[in-house]
């Protein structure tokens, strides 16, 4: 099943209306009252990431399900295309933007026309037609590494990911990149 896709704005329009389809999902499937309530809490924290956005973004949001694995998807048109943000990366000095704070700041970093210029760890390509994808699993078993290793930085990094909510509800979260296209994928698996 696929919802209707709703068209957001960062500066907060038919944001309601997506929360609303979130609780409807939630009806139609059957959810229990804590999936249905973590279905809206995953629905919010993506749409909290997207009010972040600085400037007038449009985005696309919907839900689909299969088997009880929904996904929350968040697809948005940027202005800076997979190459130049390689070639703006190569010049800064860390590899690393150093103003995105949290798991969500960091996956805000993709979307935001302003701050999505750096691309935050970890990129994978798994066979996909994506130019580039992030899995907040991926990076967990990184930051685990480098925590096991004791490298600097890597006991910050672990704390961010503990007392992140989503990182604590999704089964994974996925970034992809096309050309200007950005999608965020929150992955949940539930019983119906």
């Amino acid at each position: 099943m696929k919802t209707d896709v709703i068209v957001i704005y960062s500066d907060g329009s038919e944001m309601e209306e997506a929360l609303v389809q979130a609780e409807k999902t939630a009806q139609y499937k059957g959810l229990s009252h804590k999936a249905a309530l973590h279905l809206r809490l995953l629905t919010e924290e993506m749409l909290g990431m997207m009010r972040s956005i600085t400037g007038n973004v449009k985005g696309r949001f919907w839900i689909e399900d299969e088997k009880g694995a929904f996904q929350l998807h968040l697809k948005v048109k940027t202005f800076v295309d997979f190459e130049k943000r390689e070639q703006l990366l190569k010049a800064s000095t860390s590899g690393k933007n150093e103003a995105a704070r949290g798991i969500m700041g960091k996956i805000r970093t993709f979307f935001d026309p302003l701050d999505g210029l750096q691309v935050p760890y970890n990129s994978s390509p798994d066979g996909t037609s994506a130019d580039f994808i992030w899995s907040m699993r991926a990076y967990e078993q990184t930051v685990q590494n480098q925590l096991d290793a004791q490298e600097a930085g890597a006991k910050e990094a672990w704390d961010e990911l503990e007392r992140s909510v989503v990182n604590h509800l999704a089964d994974d979260v996925k970034v992809y990149i096309q050309g200007r296209d950005v999608e965020m994928v929150i992955i949940k698996k539930m019983e119906e």
